[in-house]
């Protein structure tokens, strides 16, 4: 059988193959055309829509306030909280229409025209992507209607903070101070990366002194926003550092004693520790409640503060000067015996009057009849004008300014939380280049009985009066006892004040006979201030002052009855207790309160009591 051969056909390959290889370029190009066509649709039809999309469904940078720490007192009483609150805020590079975002808003909530004064002048301070308070304290109903509307409102956002909170308000506002809104000079001052969320800061006292420790670090989450701005999710997160809580060396109960002692009156009270210098109260009336400034002080609150005659912005113990009086007398006569001008035996004769050489101008004693006879011991327990006229007189001016400067007066205490005046000691140089003047020896005279150019604040009275207690040793007055981590209570840093020789190479007995002489004040038959220690159970010392605010005339007698309050006398007192072993050093100063004696020893009188432990009397002093 002859086999049959299958012959190829090249023609009828050739056109399968190229059928197939049509196909082929047909579908793929229809494939290209399809994703074309779709790459146009979503570049250039869809723009705008995706544009959007993509530029709110991003991943953003929020930053976590840190919570600044508390303040307590020694005591552990609260001194400065934080409270929750809930704000509206805006972010301006997220706000298309400012204007037209706040009309909106002002529909929904009250805004009144000074937070959005405050809200404008914030803007300009920041960067356009942090967000900026408009509206503090929403209520829950407030915080409802903006939720309810946040779709229709890009930028704006109700975020929960905490605000600063004063518990104790106006009887600590000086010491503590208080928080408010950022400024511009302060912008560039703090660093703005750790200060990024957080809208407050210290603005006096402590909580400007202590910034750095109650303010903590700034915390970030990184997260993920939808084209409504709302949160999607969280993607990482950094937690903030919490500031340090604060342990202040402050005496509450001490401190409302004092705040009540001067209720009423214009005056400073400061207490402190002569061993270690810690400030147990601080007080300056009027005062004012620091909540008002947290978030802004409306304009009507701060004029009043402003234009009130007891002006209770004025912190007087720090910044308050005064003509010291009579307080002075105990330094004076310490310099006395240092420079060999008196020894204590030493008499002289007081008529009432004193009188330089071939001057006819009488200075007057404050008793009239004159003290006759007196040696150092009872020219300070008397208060003896005429002995002290004639003590600065042979000290001369330039020993005398040397006397005040070794106890502090004419420079800052140095005190911890800062913001305290100078005062003054003249001299001859500081009067030729202040008044372009001479110094005359009438001036050296007022000056022994601490007149004249002569001014110092309550805290440096305080502070002076504690040296003489710790004889030289009183380290700088201070507010901080110590700072604990918030976490874990662990204390952080610990002020430990240093004790060092503040006035030295005074002779041990010098510092006795003056500090006797001061105990001579409290507790001798004569004394100014014995009648305010009756029926004590402890020993003080103290000095008694009385300051004049405007000159009587050489034959007119002061009438207090006859002046206007504001030209009446300033009454002071300094004293410590107990009288062996002091733990308590007080200034009291009662503007045109008159005398020091009827006036402010019975106010020390009520603090040592109460500091010390020791029942008040059935009978109250006279005062």
């Amino acid at each position: 059988m002859q086999s049959r051969l299958k012959i190829r056909n090249p023609g009828t390959e050739f056109r399968l193959v190229r059928g197939r290889v049509y196909f082929c370029a047909i579908f793929m190009l229809l494939l290209i055309l399809s994703v074309l066509a779709r790459i146009f649709y979503l570049q250039v039809i869809m723009h705008d829509h995706f544009t959007t999309l993509s530029q709110h469904n991003r991943v953003k940078i929020v930053p976590i306030p840190p919570i600044r720490g508390r303040m307590f007192s020694r005591d552990g009483v609260l001194l400065a909280d934080n409270r929750p609150s809930f704000s509206l805020e805006l972010v301006p590079e997220q706000v298309a229409d400012m204007n037209s975002t706040i009309r909106q808003l002002t529909t929904l909530i009250p805004i009144s025209a000074a937070d959005i004064t405050r809200f404008n002048e914030q803007v300009r301070k920041m960067r356009r992507f942090e967000n900026v308070p408009l509206r503090f304290n929403l209520n829950e109903e407030e915080v409802a209607r903006i939720s309810s509307e946040r779709h229709r409102l890009p930028g704006a956002e109700v975020v929960a903070r905490l605000d600063r909170y004063y518990p104790l308000g106006a009887d600590v506002a000086h010491v503590v101070g208080y928080v408010s809104m950022i400024d511009e000079a302060e912008l560039e001052r703090l660093d703005r990366s750790d200060y990024t969320g957080t809208v407050h800061t210290g603005k006096l006292g402590a909580e400007k002194a202590f910034e750095k420790l109650l303010h903590g670090h700034v915390g970030f989450q990184q997260v993920e926003v939808n084209a409504q701005g709302r949160v999607v999710r969280v993607l990482d997160r950094t937690a903030p550092m919490p500031g340090r809580n604060l342990y202040l060396t402050l005496d509450v109960s001490l401190q409302n004693l004092a705040v009540t002692a001067l209720a009423g009156r214009k005056g400073a009270i400061v207490a402190l520790d002569p061993q270690t210098g810690g400030v147990l109260a601080m007080v300056s009336t009027p005062s004012y409640d620091p909540n008002l400034f947290v978030n802004g002080i409306s304009t009507v609150d701060y004029n009043a503060l402003l234009n009130s005659k007891g002006i209770p912005l004025l912190n007087r113990a720090l910044q308050g000067k005064y003509p010291p009086g009579s307080t002075v007398k105990p330094f004076l006569a310490l310099a006395a015996l240092n420079f060999g001008v008196r020894a204590v035996p030493d008499q002289t004769w007081c008529p009432g009057w004193y009188a330089l050489k071939g001057s006819s101008h009488q200075y007057r004693d404050w008793k009239k009849g004159g003290h006759g006879h007196l040696n150092l011991t009872q020219a300070v327990a008397q208060s003896c004008d005429v002995f002290f006229y004639s003590l600065a007189q042979d000290l001369g001016i330039d020993r005398l300014h040397a006397a005040f400067d070794r106890f502090g007066f004419g420079r800052p205490t140095g005190i911890d939380i800062g913001g305290e005046s100078k005062g003054l000691v003249p001299s001859r140089a500081w009067k030729q280049q202040a008044l372009q003047q001479p110094w005359y020896p009438g001036e050296t005279l007022i000056m022994g009985i601490g007149q004249g150019y002569l001014q110092a604040t309550p805290a440096q009275l305080a502070l002076a009066t504690a040296l003489m207690a710790s004889r030289g040793r009183t380290p700088k007055p201070h507010l901080l006892s110590e700072a604990r981590d918030v976490l874990t209570g662990r204390t952080v840093l610990r002020n430990e004040a240093t004790v060092e020789a503040t006035v030295s190479d005074v002779p041990d007995a010098h510092w006795q006979e003056v500090v006797l002489a001061m105990r001579e004040v409290m507790h001798g038959p004569f004394g100014t201030a014995r009648r305010s220690t009756q029926g004590a159970a402890y020993e003080s010392a103290g000095k008694t002052g009385t300051a004049q605010v405007v000159g009587i005339a050489q034959n007119a007698t002061y009438r207090a009855e006859e002046l206007a309050e504001e030209f009446r006398d300033h009454a002071l007192f300094i004293a410590f207790a107990p009288f062996d072993a002091p733990r308590i050093a007080v200034a009291i100063i009662i503007e045109n309160g008159g005398s020091g004696s009827g006036m402010a020893a019975p106010i020390a009188r009520k603090l040592f009591d109460h500091f010390l432990g020791v029942p008040p009397p059935t009978e109250a002093g006279p005062g």
